[in-house]
């Protein structure tokens, strides 16, 4: 009896005959059998987990009935034991927390009892007293004269004649580059397609302040209406080809 084998190749119709399962035939080219699910299914499930971590330790923790501590801290026995995260283990919290390309969260152990505790470095919603970031100040070595805000053309109209808001969150995020200069970490996602300049010494000077965050983001709280407003743009960029852009390209600010 015969069984047919599918197998993936680098040709056309990947197939191989099988008798008394021995292989008859076979291309001479590179086969291996399918496979590779499993990995892109755990890399689905660190997905699904980082998300998780994100909205509980960044915006639901009081919804979810968790205890966040005044520094943003959960514990991480109290986090595994809610329902949302019963499929999940210490194991792949650590695994999450130690590959995450943004550095989104700070994994340690309490200073008191030595129970391990999980925040996120950035990114609230809901105010968190004592997180611990580096204010920046002028004479700084390392401030950044100027920094980014990673944002959408769609949303360019309104930001250009109103400024950056914070929307719902505590802070607004600047990075001191563009995805992919050796100094961004975190701060700007990887789809914007609109960069806004921000010439922070100008604001600093202006009473506006900035934090660093431990994952090397760039936050400020804005002016007291929680706004960037433009008189803070030192440029703006257009960093995606469009039909009628087709090279990056930088905007007019209207001033």
């Amino acid at each position: 009896m015969y069984r047919i084998t599918r197998i993936k190749c680098n040709f056309i119709y990947p197939i191989v005959v099988l008798v008394n399962d021995t292989i008859t035939s076979v291309s001479q080219m590179d086969c291996q059998p399918r496979g590779g699910r499993g990995n892109r299914n755990e890399e689905s499930r660190d997905v699904r987990l980082s998300k998780s971590l994100s909205y509980a330790l960044r915006h639901g923790a009081s919804k979810m009935g968790l205890q966040m501590n005044s520094d943003g801290f959960v514990f991480v026995e109290e986090l595994l034991a809610h329902k949302q995260f019963h499929s999940f283990s210490l194991e792949d919290v650590e695994r999450v927390v130690a590959t995450n390309d943004k550095q989104r969260f700070k994994l340690c152990h309490h200073p008191e009892d030595g129970h391990l505790h999980i925040r996120a470095n950035q990114g609230h919603s809901v105010q968190v007293t004592d997180l611990e970031l580096r204010a920046v100040a002028l004479d700084d070595p390392d401030y950044p004269r100027e920094a980014v805000h990673g944002s959408y053309m769609k949303h360019w109209p309104s930001i250009r004649s109103q400024g950056i808001s914070r929307m719902n969150r505590t802070r607004i995020h600047l990075a001191p580059g563009l995805p992919g200069d050796g100094r961004v970490i975190s701060g700007m996602r990887q789809s914007c397609d609109l960069a806004v300049y921000i010439d922070v010494a100008k604001a600093i000077s202006d009473g506006i302040q900035f934090f660093w965050s431990e994952n090397g983001v760039l936050l400020t709280p804005g002016d007291a209406a929680g706004m960037l407003p433009p008189c803070y743009f030192s440029r703006a960029q257009r960093l995606k080809p469009s039909p009628h852009f087709m090279e990056n390209c930088f905007l007019n600010l209207g001033k």
